[in-house]
C-alpha cells in the first residue's frame, strides 16, 4: 500500500519513548504502508533506519529484547564511554553482527531519508541524508541521538554534532518546506502535554568552545512547547495526522523497565494498525 507522492512521515524522538514509534512502524511494515519522504530525529532515526530498510521487529529487538540482555543504559557506560547509551553495543554491535542492518536495501529504497542533528559551531539544525556510506549513515543517526551532557559529541564531516532534538524535536516544518504536506507525524507524548522544565543559561563550564550550543541549549524547552502548540494547531486544522500515546505515558527517556517499554510498543503497533486499517 503506498501512500500518496506529496505525504511525508515525520518521526520524533524522546529517547525510550521512542518503543512507541518502532510499533507504529512494525504496523506500517505489516500492511506495506511507505511514504516516500520520510525526516527523523533522535531515537526517531534510529527506529526509521529500520523502516527505511524494510526489517521489521528491529527496532523493537534493540529497544526492548536488547536492553534486556546488554543492559545498554548505564552509568557505567558514561563512565567509560561518554554515553549513557552504550556506543559500542548500539552503534557497532548492533547494526554489524547482532542485527545487521540491511544497507542495500536501504541504499535501493527510493524514499528520502532524512535525519535531524544539531550543529555545534552554529547551533542550528542540519538536515543530513546518506544512501551511499553507511559509516557516515551510522554516524548520522549516532550524532541525532547523542544527548547533550550525557553523550559524547559526535563528528560527521568533521563538524561536531549533537542531538537533532536540541533544535528541532518533530521537524515538520521541514517537511512543508520540501514540498510534503499533509504530514504524518508520529509523536512520543501524549496530547496536551507541555514540558514543566524551566530553561537556564548554560554555564561555560559545559561546551565551552561552542558558544551557540550553549544559547540553543538554553532555549531547548521553550521550543519544544512551542513545537508541540504548533503541531496541535496544525492537526486541528487538518495539516497533519498525529500517531501519539493515548494510554498516560509510564516511560521516561532512559526508562529501563522492560515491562513498561513493551506495553508502550504494544500501544504503537496497535495504533499504527488502526492507522493503517482507517486509510485503507
Amino acid at each position: 500500500m503506498q501512500i500518496g507522492p506529496k505525504i511525508g512521515l515525520v518521526l520524533e524522538g524522546g529517547g525510550m519513548r521512542g518503543v512507541f514509534t518502532s510499533g507504529v512502524l512494525d504496523a506500517f511494515m505489516k500492511h506495506e504502508l511507505y511514504f516516500p519522504y520520510v525526516v527523523a530525529v533522535s531515537a526517531g532515526a534510529c527506529n526509521g533506519l529500520s523502516y527505511m530498510s524494510r526489517q521489521p521487529r528491529r527496532a523493537r529487538y534493540s529497544n526492548i529484547d536488547m536492553l534486556q540482555k546488554y543492559g545498554y543504559i548505564s552509568l557505567k557506560s558514561l563512565l567509560t564511554q561518554g554515553s549513557i547509551f552504550d556506543p559500542n553495543i548500539l552503534y557497532e554491535r548492533f547494526p554489524n553482527e547482532i542485527v545487521p542492518f540491511d544497507f542495500e536495501t536501504y541504499k535501493n529504497n527510493p524514499a528520502v531519508y532524512e535525519v535531524v542533528t544539531t550543529n555545534c559551531l552554529t547551533g542550528r539544525a542540519e538536515y543530513l541524508s546518506e544512501k551511499n556510506d553507511q559509516q557516515r549513515m551510522t554516524a548520522i543517526v549516532k550524532a541525532s541521538s547523542s544527548l547533550p551532557y550525557v553523550s559524547q559529541i559526535t563528528f560527521v564531516d568533521n563538524i561536531p554534532m549533537l542531538d537533532g532534538g536540541i533544535v528541532d524535536s518533530i521537524p515538520v516544518v521541514r517537511a512543508v518546506d520540501k514540498g510534503y504536506s499533509p504530514n504524518v507525524v508520529v509523536l512520543t507524548r501524549n496530547r496536551g502535554f507541555r514540558s514543566g522544565e524551566l530553561d537556564v543559561k548554560v554555564p561555560k563550564i559545559f561546551y565551552g568552545e561552542y558558544p551557540r550550543l550553549r544559547v540553543a541549549l538554553s532555549r531547548r524547552v521553550e521550543e519544544y512547547n512551542r513545537q508541540l502548540d504548533l503541531i496541535e494547531r496544525m492537526e486541528d486544522w487538518g495539516e497533519v495526522i498525529c500517531i501519539r500515546p493515548e494510554r498516560q505515558m509510564e516511560v521516561d527517556r532512559i526508562c529501563r523497565d522492560v515491562d513498561k517499554l513493551e506495553r508502550l510498543y504494544e500501544e504503537g503497533f496497535s495504533l499504527g494498525e488502526k492507522f493503517c486499517k482507517s486509510y485503507k
